[in-house]
């Protein structure tokens, strides 16, 4: 498929400022205490991507940040929704728990089904979700946050089958550090973040993914977003750009230096708000 092919779908997106970002406790290899975080830098980085993400046709919503909950910028972690409905999260670590509160009343105040989790899930950090496949699979991360009987919760609360992927390296916490859906069908992975079986699973599912090396995973190249045409990813990935616009793709690279220090980038901070599909009227029966 040419670039010209590609056809970008206009995306509602969910963000959070990282006016009180900080690294002030270590829950995965990325988080140093020991390294200074550049504050004013994080929010004009934060907001570049928040513009980028607008220039290109989208909507974006914001939650307001807590002092008191320096990663609420990682957006995507707060719940995971398909065809308007929102899961919610549960955070593993309590120094992020409260975060799932300030996500249940965003959905609350805009008026979609929300359903509370009974399981540990951490949101889209471990969800993706392939709209074009088997008529809406779930793609599932666990092995570090997510913990695996949500996946059957989410099968009951989304009505969407699910595909569960374990993630084996600690430096790939999270599934959207990994893995990330490009369309409605096509993804993009680091197979060596995945079990070997795992590895198999995505190599039969997917013949046709963009495959990352180490070093563009690493950069956290894999956390992207993408609405079809237009992929927003770390700029420090240009091996993995290279192939994306290979598969006729355009990448978009942003810096977020100051946020990759709390181990995440672009995805992180983007949680898509995937509506309703709209109803369609049959046409009279003619007589």
């Amino acid at each position: 498929m040419t670039v010209g092919e590609r056809k970008p779908i206009c995306r509602t997106y969910l963000m959070c400022s990282p006016r009180f970002f900080r690294v002030e406790y270590e829950i995965n290899p990325w988080m140093d205490t020991g390294v200074p975080v550049d504050a004013d830098l994080a929010v004009k980085q934060w907001e570049r991507l928040r513009e980028t993400l607008v220039e290109l046709g989208h909507t974006v919503h914001t939650l307001d940040p807590d002092p008191a909950l320096p990663d609420m910028v990682f957006a995507a972690n707060g719940a995971f929704t398909v065809d308007g409905v929102a899961y919610g999260a549960r955070f593993r670590f309590p120094q992020r728990g409260a975060e799932a509160a300030a996500h249940r009343a965003f959905y609350a105040a805009h008026g979609w089904p929300y359903t509370e989790p009974v399981e540990i899930n951490e949101g889209e950090g471990d969800f993706a979700y392939l709209p074009g496949v088997a008529g809406g699979l779930i793609l599932a991360g666990y092995g570090f946050r997510t913990a695996p009987p949500a996946h059957a919760e989410a099968v009951e609360v989304l009505g969407r089958p699910i595909v569960p992927l374990r993630l084996t390296d600690p430096r790939f916490y999270h599934l959207d550090t990994a893995l990330a859906a490009l369309d409605d069908h096509t993804i993009a992975y680091y197979p060596g973040a995945f079990s070997e079986a795992s590895q198999r699973v995505l190599h039969r599912l997917f013949p046709d993914a963009v495959l990352a090396d180490e070093a563009d995973a690493l950069d956290f190249g894999l956390n992207l977003v993408s609405d079809g045409r237009h992929v927003v990813l770390n700029g420090d990935a240009a091996a993995l750009a290279t192939k994306l616009a290979a598969a006729g793709f355009t990448p978009v690279p942003v810096e977020l230096t100051e946020l990759k220090k709390g181990g995440g980038s672009v995805k992180c901070c983007v949680a898509e708000l995937r509506p309703p599909p709209p109803t369609t009227t049959d046409p009279p029966t003619p007589r």
